[in-house]
């Protein structure tokens, strides 16, 4: 066998050792007189941390709900918007069709009077030949 400085004996005193020294650490914090002051201040801590946080869902929600509400009113304002291009298409497409119709009234009209004048010359035309 190898020879080991530190004998299996001498390892288990110091493991145990270390094991004791942290336990007597660990009680030494239990029983510490500030340790309820630090308890109520991380207590007093993690409240505010749990404020904040619900303070800023609450504003989370109020801003989706305002965004909600925006959109609604957007969507409500493109509609009567569109409603209203289409109100003024309908009444210019209405105009250019009286207009339209108005031209080719005149447009008819110059044409008879075009033809009773033709019309109205060949006759005298006539009467004139008839005459002579």
């Amino acid at each position: 066998m190898a020879f080991r400085t530190p004998d299996l004996q001498d390892r288990q005193n110091a493991a145990a050792a270390a094991k004791k020294q942290l336990l007597e650490r660990f009680r030494a914090a239990a029983q510490d007189p500030n340790l309820a002051d630090k308890l109520a201040e991380r207590a007093k801590i993690h409240e505010a941390r749990v404020a904040r946080l619900a303070e800023r869902e609450a504003e989370k929600k109020a801003r989706e709900a305002e965004l909600a509400a925006q959109a609604v009113r957007d969507a409500k304002a493109a509609a009567a918007a569109k409603l209203e291009a289409e109100r003024l298409a309908k009444i210019a497409a209405e105009e250019e069709a009286a207009r339209q119709i108005e031209a080719e009234a005149a447009l008819k009209a110059e044409q008879k009077a075009r033809r009773d004048e033709r019309y109205a010359a060949r006759k005298a035309a006539k009467k004139k030949r008839k005459k002579l």
